[in-house]
């Protein structure tokens, strides 16, 4: 069965509330075709949220439909992360938080799991806490990386001020120095350059980028007077589910 077809059977399942054939397909994809779990997420899940999230903007698909497929595709990531393959612990610290709605913490959690499996020791906050707490929380906690991901665009203006504050007052952790900000998901993947803007350090525009990126470049900075991006190879290597 072609990638496509698959995700077209999976998004008609997700947006119509069919749980029994939404796990039908993803057991097929486990069992019949042998994906592994950190490839279902990648090249399954995150595809089909982003064509939910892309027809919800688009007035392609309504409140209910959002919201039927966040919540059941939220249940099949929730599985598919207890079937990651996980390496060993890597010493590393990782505060991440999200958009305010149910759709940005689906995909901030599909970001969170696979750099779990990687290895990273990951708080996982959600979305809706005060940039006040957040700041307080690195600063008591001095992860190595904060991540922002899947933001709304209400959200910009508070986290460029968090990132302001962040290099004013120095939040760092012993081992690297100032805290490591990614942001990537939601708002970034719409508007090209506004990572940049805000003095992120890296942006990902997906879970899989997000972990290599983050593991291929752990202590670079942005300056501030040249706030650019590394991003990692995977978007330029797209997998696809067979």
């Amino acid at each position: 069965m072609s990638h496509e077809i698959l995700l077209d059977r999976l998004f008609d399942a997700l947006v119509s509330g069919d749980r029994r054939e939404a796990r039908a397909i993803v057991s097929e994809v486990f069992d019949q075709q042998n994906v592994p779990a950190d490839r279902v997420i990648t090249d399954l899940f995150w595809p089909v949220y982003e064509r939910v999230e892309t027809f919800y903007r688009n007035d392609q698909l309504s409140t209910l439909g959002r919201r039927l497929a966040t919540r059941l595709l939220r249940v099949l990531v929730d599985q598919a992360a207890l079937r990651l393959e996980r390496k060993g612990e890597i010493g590393r610290r990782v505060f991440a938080v999200c958009g305010p709605n149910d759709a940005d913490e689906l995909a901030a959690q599909m970001a969170v799991d696979l750099l779990e499996a990687e290895g990273y020791d990951v708080r996982f906050a959600g979305g809706g806490i005060a940039m006040d707490e957040i700041l307080g929380r690195v600063q008591e906690e001095k992860p190595e990386h904060l991540v922002i991901f899947a933001s709304s665009p209400r959200d910009l203006p508070e986290i460029r001020g968090l990132i302001d504050s962040l290099n004013e007052i120095g939040a760092c952790s012993p081992a690297s120095g100032r805290v490591q900000v990614i942001v990537g998901g939601g708002v970034f993947n719409r508007a090209e350059g506004l990572a940049e803007e805000i003095g992120a350090d890296l942006w990902a525009e997906t879970p899989d980028e997000l972990v290599e990126a983050m593991t291929d470049e752990p202590e670079r900075r942005a300056t501030p007077d040249q706030r650019t991006v590394g991003k990692s190879k995977a978007a330029r290597s797209r997998r696809a589910v067979a």
